[in-house]
């Protein structure tokens, strides 16, 4: 009678459930991770004013780049929603000063950050500009304009009854930026996981010639994606001047590569059609936090951008690595 020998696992099976749910819940741990050594460097970032803070500057940047994760979902880029910012801060703080009511000056911010999007998606989709030259073209161009209606000034916004409150007001004692955050990012989560048009993102992002032989109209979702991230642009400028009460020509500089970084490190592939908005929430709060501890500590503000950049560099260098050992 022959004995079957059969090769037990070189791992034992609890240890690969853990290394699974490491690796499953990587920046979660990393969050976590951070806020422990920010304590540890600075016990006043458990202080609730400056959590609070946190959460604010969670909710900008997680919404400016939510609208990012769709445009490199559908394996695009978007550098123009910094200047999107700043020209649509403009608009609106000028609509406020010359009196107009303040659902007004909202609609008016939404319909320019749709606007302004639709001509990005118009150029990509229909004039077939590579998605870089056509909204680095763009974010000069919208970064002009601001410049140009400001004459290169503030627009101080004064007193506007109930505008304020998009920035600066609480519910329940939570901001109620981080209210809108929240909503933003949840409908986003539905919509890319559970409708066609989310399966279309991922499908062109993934495979754009292979999506177009199944029949899905890759330049609609070109389009689309881009208007979306006009839209983010355009919640996100309209909270900055709430929260400032003045509309910077300047601002937003710089926000379209924070966008960037919260989505990569999010783990949104820039080869598209993999990451999701879950995780671009993660790399907001990871980012925030980062920033937060660098300013406590008092370090320069030309440091923080050294090591933004590096970060960017290495979450981009990990997915390029990550995808080469998934074809392997």
């Amino acid at each position: 009678m022959t004995t079957t020998v059969q090769n037990q696992p070189t791992t034992p099976t609890h240890r690969r459930d853990f290394l699974a749910v490491l690796k499953s819940y990587g920046l979660v741990w990393v969050l976590l991770g951070l806020c422990a050594i920010a304590t540890w460097l600075s016990p006043s970032f458990l202080g609730v004013m400056n959590l609070v803070n946190v959460l604010r500057q969670i909710a900008l940047l997680g919404i400016v780049g939510i609208g990012m994760t769709f445009v490199i979902l559908a394996r695009g880029i978007d550098l123009s929603v910094g200047s999107i910012v700043g020209l649509i801060a403009v608009v609106t703080a000028l609509m406020l000063t010359q009196g107009y009511p303040v659902y007004l000056c909202v609609l008016a911010a939404i319909a320019l950050g749709l606007v302004l999007g639709a001509i990005n998606g118009l150029g990509i989709a229909i004039g077939r500009l590579p998605a870089f030259i056509m909204t680095l073209g763009s974010m000069v161009m919208f970064r002009g304009m601001a410049l140009s209606i400001a004459n290169g000034q503030p627009i101080n916004v004064g007193d506007a009854p109930g505008f304020d409150f998009i920035g600066s007001g609480d519910f329940l004692q939570i901001p109620v930026v981080v209210w809108l955050f929240a909503a933003i990012a949840l409908l986003a989560f539905l919509v890319l996981r559970y409708t066609s048009f989310g399966r279309y993102v991922y499908a062109v992002g993934s495979n754009t010639e292979a999506a177009h032989l199944a029949g899905i109209n890759t330049r609609v979702i070109s389009f689309i994606v881009y208007v979306i991230s006009g839209l983010a642009a355009a919640i996100t400028a309209i909270v900055y001047v709430s929260r400032l009460t003045v509309g910077e020509p300047t601002a937003g500089t710089g926000l379209e590569l924070e966008a960037i970084a919260v989505t990569v490190i999010g783990g949104t592939s820039l080869f598209g059609g993999e990451g999701g908005v879950m995780g671009t929430v993660l790399g907001a709060a990871i980012i925030a936090v980062l920033a937060n501890v660098m300013n406590l500590l008092g370090i320069s503000p030309f440091t923080q951008q050294i090591i933004k950049g590096a970060i960017i560099i290495v979450a981009v260098l990990f997915e390029m690595y990550r995808g080469k050992g998934k074809k392997a």
